[in-house]
C-alpha cells in the first residue's frame, strides 16, 4: 500500500503540475497596437479602393484612405502577400513570400492558386494584356511567367537579375523594376530575357510605379526617399524625403502616390508636385516579438525586438523611442525577432537572418554580429561574456565564444522547439520548450531538468527577483508563474491577446511573445495579435 501510495505521488509529480490561479494581478496596456503585422506591397483597383499585404501577419488588409483604418480582406495563412496586383479584368493576384504560392482571386469568386513551391516569390504584375509576371527576391533570384490558370507550371525567363523587386509594365510594354542588391532601376524585355540598366545610384531602390503621364516613380528604402525617373535619360528628382525602411508604392488613376514603410508600419500619401506627405496610418510599434528590460533608478526601460527596428519604452510613460530601423543606410540591424537585456548588453536574434546581434544598451553601438545560426530564437550573454544561443534550428543550446563568435559548442541538443532564454542565480539557464510544451532548467554541464510540463506552446521567459519564472504559455493565451523548486504553475492572467495565427507551419515562421520583468517586479508582455505592449502589475 505504501509502496502503490509513494508510486502515485511521483506520478503526479511528474506528470500532474499544480496549478493555482491567481486574481491579485491587473493587466493594463502600455503601448497600443496596431493595424497591420508589417505592410509590404501596396495596389489599388479600378474602384480606387487600396490593399496592403503583410508578410509576417501573412494577410491582405484594405485600407480606409479617408478614416485611416484597415480591415483584413484576405486572411491567414493565404492572404499572406508581400506584393498585390491588379489584371485589367480586376482579378487581383498576391504572393506569399515564405509559403512560396502565388493566389489570384477575381471579386467575391474563389480564391485560386496559381503557382506553388516558389519561396521568395516576391513582386508581380500583370501586362496589359492580362499575362502575369513575377521574381523570387531575397530567397532565389529568378523571373518567372505565371500562368494565370494556375494549370501550367512557372515559366522560368531569366534569373541572377539583381533582385528584381516590385515592379510595373511601362507603356513601352517592357517590365520595369528596380534591382535590390545593384542599387539600380532596369527594364526587362520578357519576351526576348533583356535587361537594360535605366538609371542607377540608388542605395537600395525597393519598387517602382508609374504615373498616368508616364513618369517613373522610385522609392529607395535606405535613403527614404522617393525619387522621380525620367525613362529615357535615366534622369532622377528626388520628390519627397521620407523615413528609410520604404517598401511599396501604388499610384490612383489622379496621380496620387500612396507609399508602406515596414518600420512605421503605415502607409503615407504623397503629393508629386509638392513633396508634402499625409499619414494615412500608421504604429507605435511595427511588430513587436522578444524583449528585455534595463533599470535604473527605478526606472524601467524596454528593450523591444520590433522584427523592423529595435526600440526602447519607457516603463513608466510609455514614450517609444526609436535606436535603429531596418535597411536605413549605415545601420546596423537585422530582423530583430527576440531581445534580452541585462546590465549594459542588449541581445537581438532573427530566426530569419541565422543572426544574432550584441548592442551596448547606453550609446546603442553595435559591439558585436554573429551569423550563420539556424533559426536563433533567443540568447542571452553569461557571466564569462560568451553568449548562450537558443538555436531552434539545431534543436540545442549552443555556447559561442571568441572572436566573432567564432569559438562554438553545444551545450544540449535534442530540445523539442527551443524559444525562450533567461539566465539563473548561478550558472544555470532556464528555457522554453514550445514544441513539448515544457520548461526546463540546464545546468552548467548540459544537464536538463524539466520544471514544468503539458503546457501549450510555452515562448517567452523572464526570471524575478525570488526566482519565479514567468511565461507566456501562448498556446493557452495566458501568462503564468513557475516555482521551479516544486513545478507549481500560478495564472497571473489569461485570455491573452497572445498567438497570432500566421504563416504555415508555425514556428520558426513565427514571432515569438516577449516577457521581461521590471526592477520593482512589474512583467511587461508583448501581444502580437495587436502589435502592442502591456503590463502586468501586482494589486
Amino acid at each position: 500500500m505504501k509502496n502503490r501510495l509513494a508510486c502515485a505521488a511521483l506520478i503526479a509529480a511528474v506528470f500532474c503540475i499544480p496549478r493555482v490561479s491567481a486574481e491579485n494581478w491587473e493587466v493594463s496596456k502600455l503601448v497600443p497596437g496596431s493595424a497591420f503585422h508589417g505592410v509590404h506591397g501596396l495596389a489599388i483597383d479600378k474602384g480606387g479602393h487600396l490593399f496592403a499585404g503583410s508578410v509576417a501577419g501573412a494577410a491582405l488588409y484594405e485600407v480606409d484612405i479617408a478614416a485611416g483604418t484597415a480591415k483584413v480582406a484576405i486572411p491567414a495563412p493565404v492572404g499572406m502577400a508581400d506584393d498585390i496586383a491588379f489584371a485589367p479584368d480586376g482579378t487581383m493576384a498576391w504572393t506569399g513570400f515564405l509559403a512560396g504560392d502565388l493566389y489570384a482571386r477575381k471579386g467575391d469568386g474563389p480564391i485560386k492558386k496559381l503557382a506553388s513551391g516558389l519561396p521568395g516569390i516576391n513582386s508581380l504584375a500583370f501586362r496589359k494584356d492580362g499575362r502575369l509576371y513575377a521574381t523570387t527576391v531575397f530567397l532565389g533570384d529568378t523571373l518567372y511567367e505565371i500562368d494565370v490558370e494556375g494549370v501550367k507550371p512557372p515559366r522560368q525567363i531569366m534569373e541572377k537579375m539583381g533582385g528584381l523587386n516590385g515592379f510595373e509594365f511601362g507603356p513601352d510594354d517592357k517590365l520595369y523594376g528596380p534591382l535590390w542588391f545593384k542599387g539600380q532601376v532596369a527594364k526587362v524585355d520578357v519576351d526576348k530575357a533583356e535587361l537594360t540598366v535605366v538609371a542607377d545610384g540608388f542605395k537600395v531602390p525597393a519598387a517602382v510605379n508609374f504615373d498616368s503621364k508616364g513618369n517613373l516613380f522610385v522609392v529607395d528604402t535606405a535613403l527614404g526617399q522617393l525619387v522621380r525617373v525620367d525613362p529615357r535619360s535615366g534622369a532622377k528628382t528626388v520628390v519627397a524625403q521620407l523615413q528609410p525602411s520604404l517598401d511599396n508604392l501604388a499610384i490612383d488613376d489622379k496621380d496620387r502616390i500612396y507609399v508602406s514603410n515596414m518600420a512605421d508600419n503605415g502607409i503615407q500619401q504623397v503629393d508629386p508636385a509638392t513633396g508634402q506627405a499625409r499619414q494615412i496610418i500608421i504604429g507605435k510599434l511595427a511588430l513587436p516579438g522578444g524583449i528585455g528590460v534595463t533599470s535604473e533608478n527605478g526606472r524601467d526601460t524596454i528593450h523591444v525586438a520590433d522584427v523592423f527596428a529595435y526600440r526602447t519604452v519607457d516603463g513608466a510613460t510609455a514614450e517609444v523611442s526609436e535606436k535603429a530601423r531596418m535597411h536605413a543606410a549605415d545601420v546596423t540591424l537585422e530582423y530583430p525577432m527576440s531581445a534580452t537585456a541585462k546590465g549594459n548588453d542588449v541581445v537581438l536574434s532573427s530566426w530569419f537572418t541565422g543572426t544574432v546581434q550584441v548592442i551596448d544598451g547606453k550609446t546603442g553601438a553595435t559591439r558585436n554580429m554573429l551569423h550563420d545560426f539556424k533559426a536563433p530564437h533567443d540568447a542571452i550573454v553569461l557571466a564569462d561574456g560568451s553568449i548562450l544561443v537558443a538555436e531552434l534550428g539545431t534543436k540545442s543550446l549552443v555556447r559561442v565564444s571568441g572572436e566573432h563568435g567564432k569559438d562554438r559548442t553545444t551545450l544540449i541538443g535534442d530540445l523539442e522547439g527551443p524559444v525562450g532564454l533567461v539566465g539563473g542565480k548561478a550558472d544555470e539557464v532556464y528555457i522554453t520548450e514550445a514544441f513539448a510544451g515544457a520548461v526546463s532548467r540546464i545546468d552548467s554541464n548540459g544537464e536538463k531538468t524539466v520544471l514544468a510540463r503539458e503546457l501549450k506552446m510555452p515562448e517567452g521567459i523572464a526570471r524575478s527577483r525570488d526566482g519565479k519564472l514567468i511565461v507566456a504559455e501562448v498556446g493557452a493565451k495566458r501568462l503564468i508563474e513557475i516555482e521551479p523548486e516544486t513545478g507549481k504553475i500560478t495564472e497571473i492572467a489569461a485570455d491573452l491577446p497572445i498567438g497570432l495565427t500566421g504563416a504555415p507551419g508555425g514556428l520558426p515562421t513565427h514571432i515569438p511573445t516577449g516577457v521581461a520583468i521590471g526592477a520593482s517586479g512589474v512583467i511587461y508582455f508583448t501581444s502580437d495579435i495587436e502589435n502592442a505592449i502591456y503590463k502586468a502589475t501586482k494589486k
